[in-house]
C-alpha cells in the first residue's frame, strides 16, 4: 500500500518563508523596549508640552493618566500600559514623536548654553567692576545705583556665607536683558523683511 506521505515534505508551502520575514525575537524585544522607552520620555515631560505632541489621542490620555499617579506601583503598572498604547502606534508616528522630542533636545542645549552664559557674567560683575561699565554701555537705561547696590550685597553674601537673595536677583535682571535683547533681534528681522517684501513690490 503506498504511503500517503511519500514524496510530501514540508517544504512545498510558504510557511518557511513568511517565517524569514517577521522580525526576530530578540528584534521585536528591541522594538517594544525602544516604545516603552520613548514613552517613559514622554510622561516625563510637563503636561502642556506632552499635549502639543502630534500622536492619537488614546495614547496621549495614558501618558497624561500616568503623571498624575503618585503611588508607586500604580505608576508602574499604567506605565506598563503606556507601553501597549505606544505598540499601536506605527512607524510613522513614532518618527513624528521622536522628531519633537529631539528638537526639545536642541532647544534644552541651548537654553542651558544661555544660562551658563549668564551666570559666567554675574560672576564676572562680582569680581571685576569693568564688566559693570561694559552692560551699562549696552544697556543706560539700567538702574547704576540699585545694580552696585546687589553687587556689594552679592560679594558680602558670599563672604558671609548669607542665602544668596541679591546674587540671585543679578541673575534675573541679566536675563530680562537676554529677553529683552531677544524680542529686539525677532523685531528687527521682522522689519528687515518688511522692507524687502516692499522692495520687491517696486
Amino acid at each position: 500500500m503506498p504511503n500517503p506521505n511519500r514524496g510530501s515534505c514540508g517544504y512545498q508551502s510558504n510557511e518557511f518563508e513568511e517565517e524569514y520575514d517577521r522580525p526576530s525575537k530578540s528584534e521585536l524585544k528591541r522594538q517594544m523596549t525602544a516604545l516603552q522607552k520613548l514613552g517613559q520620555e514622554l510622561v516625563e515631560q510637563p503636561r502642556d508640552r506632552v499635549k502639543r505632541v502630534p500622536m492619537p489621542e488614546d495614547v496621549r490620555d495614558a501618558i497624561l493618566e500616568c503623571q498624575q499617579i503618585s503611588s508607586h506601583e500604580g505608576r508602574r503598572r499604567q506605565m506598563q500600559y503606556v507601553g501597549k498604547k505606544m505598540r499601536t502606534l506605527d512607524e510613522e508616528e513614532v518618527a513624528l514623536i521622536q522628531k519633537t522630542i529631539d528638537s526639545w533636545k536642541g532647544a534644552s542645549k541651548s537654553e542651558t548654553a544661555a544660562m551658563h552664559a549668564l551666570e559666567r557674567r554675574r560672576d564676572k560683575l562680582l569680581t571685576d567692576d569693568n564688566t559693570l561699565t561694559e552692560l551699562l554701555a549696552e544697556h543706560p537705561e539700567l538702574d547704576v545705583q540699585h545694580l552696585r547696590t546687589l553687587i556689594r550685597n552679592a560679594r558680602k553674601e558670599q563672604a558671609e556665607n548669607k542665602p544668596p537673595k541679591a546674587y540671585r536677583e543679578i541673575f534675573q535682571i541679566l536675563k530680562q536683558l537676554q529677553k529683552s535683547n531677544t524680542k529686539d533681534d525677532a523685531t528687527d528681522d521682522e522689519h528687515l523683511e518688511d522692507q524687502e517684501d516692499e522692495d520687491d513690490e517696486y
